[in-house]
Protein backbone atom coordinates (compact mmCIF):
# COMPACT_ATOMS: atom_id res chain seq x y z
CA UNK A 1 0.00 0.00 0.00
CA UNK A 2 1.50 3.20 -0.87
CA UNK A 3 0.19 6.20 -2.86
CA UNK A 4 0.75 8.04 -6.01
CA UNK A 5 4.04 9.53 -7.11
CA UNK A 6 4.27 12.81 -7.14
CA UNK A 7 6.25 14.97 -9.56
CA UNK A 8 6.68 17.68 -7.59
CA UNK A 9 9.27 17.80 -4.51
CA UNK A 10 8.07 19.27 -1.26
CA UNK A 11 8.87 22.54 -0.48
CA UNK A 12 11.17 23.16 2.64
CA UNK A 13 12.03 25.81 4.68
CA UNK A 14 14.18 26.20 7.43
CA UNK A 15 14.30 27.49 11.18
CA UNK A 16 16.55 28.43 13.55
CA UNK A 17 15.68 28.48 17.08
CA UNK A 18 17.67 31.06 19.35
CA UNK A 19 17.24 27.88 22.09
CA UNK A 20 19.39 25.77 19.26
CA UNK A 21 22.23 26.08 17.15
CA UNK A 22 20.10 23.52 14.78
CA UNK A 23 18.19 24.83 12.00
CA UNK A 24 15.16 22.82 12.05
CA UNK A 25 13.56 21.48 8.35
CA UNK A 26 10.31 22.36 7.42
CA UNK A 27 7.83 21.35 4.59
CA UNK A 28 4.91 21.38 2.72
CA UNK A 29 3.01 18.05 2.90
CA UNK A 30 3.19 16.60 -0.78
CA UNK A 31 0.67 14.21 -0.82
CA UNK A 32 -3.31 14.17 0.36
CA UNK A 33 -5.74 11.27 1.48
CA UNK A 34 -7.30 10.76 -1.94
CA UNK A 35 -3.88 9.81 -2.93
CA UNK A 36 -3.33 6.59 -0.63
CA UNK A 37 -4.10 3.36 -1.14
CA UNK A 38 -4.56 1.91 2.25
CA UNK A 39 -7.22 -0.65 3.57
CA UNK A 40 -9.84 0.95 4.90
CA UNK A 41 -9.51 0.48 8.61
CA UNK A 42 -6.11 2.24 8.33
CA UNK A 43 -7.74 5.05 6.67
CA UNK A 44 -10.18 5.11 9.19
CA UNK A 45 -7.97 5.57 11.70
CA UNK A 46 -5.80 8.19 10.20
CA UNK A 47 -9.18 9.98 8.81
CA UNK A 48 -9.89 9.93 13.16
CA UNK A 49 -6.46 11.73 13.46
CA UNK A 50 -7.89 14.17 11.45
CA UNK A 51 -11.07 14.36 12.95
CA UNK A 52 -9.79 15.27 16.70
CA UNK A 53 -8.05 18.61 15.24
CA UNK A 54 -11.18 19.48 12.83
CA UNK A 55 -13.29 19.31 16.36
CA UNK A 56 -11.16 19.59 19.23
CA UNK A 57 -13.02 23.20 19.74
CA UNK A 58 -16.30 20.88 20.23
CA UNK A 59 -14.71 17.40 21.72
CA UNK A 60 -13.12 19.16 24.22
CA UNK A 61 -15.20 22.51 25.30
CA UNK A 62 -18.68 21.82 24.11
CA UNK A 63 -18.57 18.24 24.71
CA UNK A 64 -16.50 18.76 28.01
CA UNK A 65 -13.60 16.15 27.16
CA UNK A 66 -11.38 18.56 28.47
CA UNK A 67 -12.46 18.26 32.37
CA UNK A 68 -11.45 14.65 32.03
CA UNK A 69 -8.51 14.66 29.35
CA UNK A 70 -7.42 17.99 30.02
CA UNK A 71 -3.84 16.55 29.39
CA UNK A 72 -4.97 15.30 26.27
CA UNK A 73 -5.01 18.66 24.31
CA UNK A 74 -2.37 17.59 22.37
CA UNK A 75 -2.26 14.37 20.16
CA UNK A 76 0.55 12.33 19.64
CA UNK A 77 -0.11 9.00 16.69
CA UNK A 78 2.52 5.78 15.79
CA UNK A 79 2.13 4.66 12.67
CA UNK A 80 3.70 0.95 12.26
CA UNK A 81 4.45 -1.35 9.68
CA UNK A 82 6.99 -2.87 7.28
CA UNK A 83 9.06 -0.55 5.25
CA UNK A 84 7.31 0.50 2.08
CA UNK A 85 3.80 0.59 3.30
CA UNK A 86 3.09 4.17 3.09
CA UNK A 87 3.59 5.46 6.46
CA UNK A 88 5.98 8.45 5.68
CA UNK A 89 3.07 9.53 2.78
CA UNK A 90 0.21 8.66 5.48
CA UNK A 91 1.90 11.79 7.63
CA UNK A 92 1.99 14.05 4.33
CA UNK A 93 -1.48 13.17 3.50
CA UNK A 94 -2.47 14.05 7.85
CA UNK A 95 -0.71 17.59 7.57
CA UNK A 96 -2.11 18.02 3.70
CA UNK A 97 -5.82 17.80 5.62
CA UNK A 98 -4.94 20.12 8.61
CA UNK A 99 -3.12 22.97 6.73
CA UNK A 100 -0.14 22.29 8.70
CA UNK A 101 3.48 21.65 7.83
CA UNK A 102 5.79 19.08 8.55
CA UNK A 103 9.19 19.25 10.53
CA UNK A 104 10.41 15.61 9.58
CA UNK A 105 13.14 15.10 12.48
CA UNK A 106 15.96 12.67 11.81
CA UNK A 107 17.17 11.33 15.92
CA UNK A 108 21.17 11.61 14.20
CA UNK A 109 20.55 15.28 13.69
CA UNK A 110 18.97 15.80 17.56
CA UNK A 111 21.63 13.07 19.04
CA UNK A 112 24.37 14.40 20.84
CA UNK A 113 27.52 12.43 22.15
CA UNK A 114 27.41 15.23 25.44
CA UNK A 115 24.97 14.16 28.46
CA UNK A 116 22.17 16.77 28.47
CA UNK A 117 22.28 18.11 24.94
CA UNK A 118 20.37 15.31 22.63
CA UNK A 119 17.62 16.46 25.50
CA UNK A 120 18.36 20.08 24.99
CA UNK A 121 18.16 19.71 21.39
CA UNK A 122 14.59 17.97 21.72
CA UNK A 123 12.70 20.90 24.18
CA UNK A 124 14.34 22.75 21.40
CA UNK A 125 12.63 21.21 18.56
CA UNK A 126 9.49 20.88 19.90
CA UNK A 127 9.68 24.48 21.03
CA UNK A 128 10.59 25.71 17.51
CA UNK A 129 7.28 23.23 16.02
CA UNK A 130 5.56 25.09 18.65
CA UNK A 131 6.05 28.48 17.21
CA UNK A 132 5.34 27.45 13.52
CA UNK A 133 2.65 25.49 14.41
CA UNK A 134 3.57 22.19 12.57
CA UNK A 135 3.21 18.86 12.71
CA UNK A 136 6.80 16.86 14.53
CA UNK A 137 7.18 13.79 11.96
CA UNK A 138 9.64 11.40 13.90
CA UNK A 139 10.73 8.69 11.25
CA UNK A 140 12.33 5.74 12.32
CA UNK A 141 11.26 6.61 15.82
CA UNK A 142 12.38 3.17 17.37
CA UNK A 143 16.07 4.97 18.00
CA UNK A 144 14.33 7.55 20.04
CA UNK A 145 11.62 5.73 21.80
CA UNK A 146 13.41 2.66 22.77
CA UNK A 147 13.57 1.32 26.43
CA UNK A 148 15.06 3.10 28.99
CA UNK A 149 18.28 1.19 30.43
CA UNK A 150 17.95 -0.03 33.86
CA UNK A 151 21.43 -0.67 34.97
CA UNK A 152 23.44 2.26 34.17
CA UNK A 153 27.06 2.24 34.09
CA UNK A 154 28.17 5.34 31.63
CA UNK A 155 27.34 8.62 31.18
CA UNK A 156 25.90 7.58 28.08
CA UNK A 157 23.24 5.34 30.12
CA UNK A 158 22.47 8.21 32.17
CA UNK A 159 22.33 10.38 28.79
CA UNK A 160 19.67 8.02 27.01
CA UNK A 161 17.42 8.18 30.20
CA UNK A 162 17.78 11.59 30.46
CA UNK A 163 16.38 11.89 26.98
CA UNK A 164 13.53 9.54 27.11
CA UNK A 165 12.18 11.50 30.78
CA UNK A 166 12.15 14.57 28.65
CA UNK A 167 10.86 13.55 25.67
CA UNK A 168 7.88 12.23 27.88
CA UNK A 169 7.17 15.53 29.87
CA UNK A 170 7.43 16.97 26.03
CA UNK A 171 4.64 14.83 25.05
CA UNK A 172 2.57 15.68 28.16
CA UNK A 173 2.96 19.00 28.04
CA UNK A 174 2.59 19.78 23.80
CA UNK A 175 -0.80 21.46 22.63
CA UNK A 176 0.44 20.13 18.84
CA UNK A 177 0.66 16.94 17.12
CA UNK A 178 3.66 14.23 16.98
CA UNK A 179 3.67 11.43 14.58
CA UNK A 180 5.85 8.59 15.30
CA UNK A 181 6.42 5.99 12.62
CA UNK A 182 8.21 3.14 13.13
CA UNK A 183 9.59 -0.84 12.03
CA UNK A 184 10.14 -2.03 14.71
CA UNK A 185 7.49 -1.39 17.33
CA UNK A 186 8.50 -3.73 19.60
CA UNK A 187 11.57 -1.50 21.05
CA UNK A 188 9.18 1.12 22.72
CA UNK A 189 9.66 1.75 25.84
CA UNK A 190 5.92 0.92 27.27
CA UNK A 191 5.96 4.53 28.58
CA UNK A 192 5.49 5.67 25.54
CA UNK A 193 3.11 3.50 24.05
CA UNK A 194 0.63 4.65 27.10
CA UNK A 195 1.23 7.80 26.39
CA UNK A 196 0.59 7.57 22.33
CA UNK A 197 -3.05 8.03 21.89
CA UNK A 198 -3.44 6.38 18.20
CA UNK A 199 -1.39 2.95 17.12
CA UNK A 200 -2.21 3.07 13.24
CA UNK A 201 -0.91 -0.42 11.92
CA UNK A 202 -0.15 -0.36 8.28
CA UNK A 203 -0.08 -3.91 6.49
CA UNK A 204 0.97 -5.80 4.19
CA UNK A 205 -1.59 -5.16 1.15
CA UNK A 206 -3.56 -7.97 0.10
CA UNK A 207 -4.84 -9.23 -3.09
CA UNK A 208 -6.66 -6.52 -4.24
CA UNK A 209 -4.76 -3.54 -2.96
CA UNK A 210 -1.93 -5.51 -5.07
CA UNK A 211 -3.82 -4.95 -8.07
CA UNK A 212 -4.63 -1.34 -7.85
CA UNK A 213 -0.66 -0.95 -6.62
CA UNK A 214 0.19 -2.23 -10.44
CA UNK A 215 -2.22 -0.97 -11.88
CA UNK A 216 -1.00 2.51 -10.52
CA UNK A 217 2.80 2.17 -11.11
CA UNK A 218 2.56 0.95 -14.56
CA UNK A 219 2.28 4.48 -16.59
CA UNK A 220 -0.33 4.22 -19.38
CA UNK A 221 2.14 5.44 -22.22
CA UNK A 222 4.78 2.42 -20.98
CA UNK A 223 4.13 -0.23 -23.80
CA UNK A 224 3.71 -3.73 -21.83
CA UNK A 225 0.94 -6.45 -21.75
CA UNK A 226 0.02 -7.15 -18.25
CA UNK A 227 -2.02 -9.86 -16.57
CA UNK A 228 -2.29 -7.15 -13.35
CA UNK A 229 -4.67 -9.58 -11.19
CA UNK A 230 -2.24 -12.50 -12.11
CA UNK A 231 0.74 -10.11 -10.78
CA UNK A 232 -1.33 -9.91 -7.93
CA UNK A 233 -2.30 -13.32 -6.85
CA UNK A 234 1.21 -14.39 -7.79
CA UNK A 235 3.25 -12.49 -5.39
CA UNK A 236 2.09 -11.48 -2.08
CA UNK A 237 4.05 -10.11 0.96
CA UNK A 238 5.07 -7.29 -1.16
CA UNK A 239 4.75 -3.57 -0.59
CA UNK A 240 3.62 -0.64 -2.94
CA UNK A 241 7.42 0.79 -2.75
CA UNK A 242 8.49 -2.82 -3.65
CA UNK A 243 5.99 -2.86 -6.38
CA UNK A 244 6.96 0.49 -7.66
CA UNK A 245 10.47 -0.12 -7.66
CA UNK A 246 9.86 -3.23 -9.59
CA UNK A 247 8.29 -1.78 -12.23
CA UNK A 248 11.12 1.10 -12.30
CA UNK A 249 13.76 -2.02 -12.92
CA UNK A 250 11.90 -3.72 -14.95
CA UNK A 251 11.35 -0.85 -17.47
CA UNK A 252 15.09 0.50 -17.28
CA UNK A 253 16.58 -3.30 -18.26
CA UNK A 254 13.70 -3.49 -21.44
CA UNK A 255 15.13 0.09 -22.71
CA UNK A 256 18.51 -0.96 -22.26
CA UNK A 257 18.12 -4.36 -23.90
CA UNK A 258 16.29 -2.39 -26.92
CA UNK A 259 13.33 -4.58 -26.12
CA UNK A 260 9.53 -2.81 -27.35
CA UNK A 261 7.82 -3.26 -24.23
CA UNK A 262 8.38 -3.93 -20.49
CA UNK A 263 6.76 -7.98 -20.83
CA UNK A 264 5.25 -9.51 -17.66
CA UNK A 265 8.19 -11.88 -17.54
CA UNK A 266 10.48 -8.81 -16.60
CA UNK A 267 7.79 -7.78 -14.30
CA UNK A 268 8.02 -10.84 -12.76
CA UNK A 269 11.36 -11.20 -12.48
CA UNK A 270 11.89 -7.78 -10.82
CA UNK A 271 9.07 -8.69 -8.19
CA UNK A 272 11.02 -11.69 -7.62
CA UNK A 273 14.32 -10.56 -6.76
CA UNK A 274 12.65 -8.43 -4.58
CA UNK A 275 11.40 -11.41 -2.47
CA UNK A 276 14.47 -13.41 -2.91
CA UNK A 277 15.97 -9.94 -0.71
CA UNK A 278 13.71 -9.66 2.08
CA UNK A 279 13.59 -13.46 2.49
CA UNK A 280 17.52 -12.82 3.25
CA UNK A 281 16.75 -10.49 5.56
CA UNK A 282 14.12 -11.80 7.72
CA UNK A 283 14.54 -9.35 10.23
CA UNK A 284 10.78 -8.80 10.14
CA UNK A 285 8.41 -9.34 13.88
CA UNK A 286 5.26 -7.21 13.32
CA UNK A 287 3.30 -10.12 15.59
CA UNK A 288 5.39 -8.83 18.68
CA UNK A 289 4.06 -5.44 17.06
CA UNK A 290 0.82 -6.42 17.70
CA UNK A 291 1.43 -8.29 20.68
CA UNK A 292 2.88 -5.35 22.80
CA UNK A 293 0.03 -3.18 21.61
CA UNK A 294 -2.87 -4.96 23.09
CA UNK A 295 -0.82 -5.89 26.25
CA UNK A 296 -0.21 -1.95 27.19
CA UNK A 297 -4.08 -0.91 26.02
CA UNK A 298 -5.37 -3.31 28.53
CA UNK A 299 -3.03 -1.80 31.31
CA UNK A 300 -4.73 1.45 31.04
Amino acid sequence: MTIRPKANQAKETNCTTHRSNHTWKFTEPMHRFSDLILDAGTVSQLHDVVSYYQHQDLLLNTWGLSERYAEKAGLAANLYGEPGTGKTMAAHAIANAIGKKLLLVDYAEIESKYVGETAKNLTALFYTAEAQEAIIFFDEADALLSKRVTTMASATDVSVNQTRSVLLNLLNDYKGMVLFATNFLRNYDPAFLRRIRYHIHFPLPDAEYREMLWKQYIPARMPCHVDYRELAEKYDGITGSDIANAVFTAAVSAAGNHEKEVSQIALERSIQNTIDAKSANHSYGLGKFTEAIKEHEQME
